[in-house]
């Protein structure tokens, strides 16, 4: 596992935290199960704030790619292959009513990622 981290971009750590955690379990790098760091030890191993993991910790397990099983630890949650299969349907779904509206794909990308900023 290696967590992408740029002290110097402006994009909030905890994102950058929770964004190459879900790309890794997206795309299958990040097995189902696999049991991740705790938030004291990838905190330090990125020299950032606990409650900074903490918050991308939470973000993922809300979204049901994570899952906290007490002191046993956070894992990989089995539900990420059905998060990624939602969020398919859904841009297929959006895809279809920028072409209803007549709008290009160009324009419909540039509204999804304001819409994601």
């Amino acid at each position: 596992m290696s967590i992408s981290y740029d002290p110097a971009s402006s994009v909030p750590p905890f994102e950058q935290v929770r964004t190459s955690l879900a790309n890794q379990i997206n795309d299958g790098t990040l097995a189902v199960g696999t049991k991740l760091p705790t938030v004291r030890g990838l905190a330090a191993e990125l020299g950032i704030a606990p409650n900074t993991v903490a918050r991308a910790y939470r973000e993922l397990e809300e979204a049901g790619l994570l899952e906290t099983r007490g002191r046993a630890g956070t894992f990989v949650g089995a539900t990420g292959d059905e998060t990624l299969s939602r969020a398919q349907a859904a841009a297929a779904t959006y895809a279809e009513v920028i072409r209803g509206l007549g709008l290009s794909a160009e324009q419909g990308v540039a509204i999804a990622a304001a819409a994601l900023r």
